[in-house]
């Protein structure tokens, strides 16, 4: 995620990064050929000969209230997805958070159980994010987990259960040593049931994309109309259909690709949520914990 100042136009306005210029550039620029050759074979060819092949600027008009109608439903979908995938993450770190403060507390007469216990915990957000992102961790808390159990975790076929797995294992360790009555471990394997929940929310997002038949459409629409707009203009506007065509196709691509940049808000591109930092937050409030104890 580009981290950015909304109150200052001036630090981002002119920025290409994160912009989708580059994503649908080719587009446009071929959108803006197309208006070329229409303008000038209206201008060189089809004015002398008293040939018109305009289309009438209503019914194009209507075309683009549907098309804006569409836009608004991708974009509002993406965002809601967007924003459900941020939820699930602050969820991953407030659970987080609870167990270790909750583990700190009830087995501090033994540290190297809840070290243990929040080493795999770190390393659950960490395979989260390797897993929605299709790769493996390749960092974690490997000086105080078990190395066999850490490496049979990370090459598992889905290491953040395997992970969790392992987190609800410490805290049965605990239960059948007497340091953690029943209540309490049930108390503490739901923090582990909601890590496990708040990753199935985010591989739901990450594997369920718009309806095909829904994206195809609008791009097809989409496509349509950019095309036909050069008609649509170059009697009213001549050679300034050209601009025009550039403004308008720009605008209308750029929302259709924020729609799509933002769908999937785990893949670790320019606009996707920053995982890495929420991970290394996790890592860290841990870690504060664990530096608290003893030995």
């Amino acid at each position: 995620m580009i981290d950015y100042d909304p109150h200052h136009w001036n630090s981002h306005l002119l920025d290409v990064r994160g912009s989708m210029v580059r994503e649908i550039m080719y587009r446009v620029m071929l959108c803006v050929a197309w208006s070329t050759i229409v303008v000038a074979s209206h201008w060189m060819w089809a004015r002398p000969h008293k040939v018109s092949f305009a289309i009438p600027e209503q019914a194009h008009m209507l075309m683009g209230v549907a098309i804006s109608l569409l836009l608004v439903f991708r974009t509002n979908s993406s965002y809601d997805r967007f924003w459900e995938g941020r939820k699930l993450w602050g969820g991953i770190v407030n659970e987080s958070r609870n167990l270790g403060r909750l583990a700190s507390v009830q087995l501090e007469c033994d540290p190297g159980l809840v070290r243990r216990l929040l080493g795999w915990t770190s390393l659950f957000a960490q395979a989260t994010m390797h897993q929605l992102r299709g790769s493996r961790p390749q960092a974690g808390w490997w000086d105080v987990l078990p190395a066999d159990a850490v490496r049979a975790a990370v090459e598992s076929e889905h290491p953040p259960i395997e992970i969790a797995r392992q987190m609800t294992a410490c805290l049965e360790d605990a239960r059948r040593r007497g340091l953690i009555s029943d209540i309490l471990f049930t108390q503490a394997d739901a923090n582990v049931q909601l890590l496990v929940d708040y990753l199935g929310g985010c591989e739901r997002i990450h594997k369920t994309p718009l309806p095909f038949s829904y994206v195809v459409h609008l791009r097809r629409a989409l496509l349509l109309y950019c095309y036909t707009l050069p008609l649509a203009l170059v009697d009213r506007f001549g050679w300034h259909a050209i601009t025009a065509t550039l403004v308008i196709t720009y605008i209308l691509m750029g929302i259709e690709e924020i729609g799509v940049e933002i769908e999937d808000p785990f893949e670790g591109s320019d606009n996707d949520l920053p995982l890495e930092d929420i991970c290394t937050t996790v890592d860290k409030n841990l870690r504060q914990i664990t530096d608290g104890l003893p030995g």
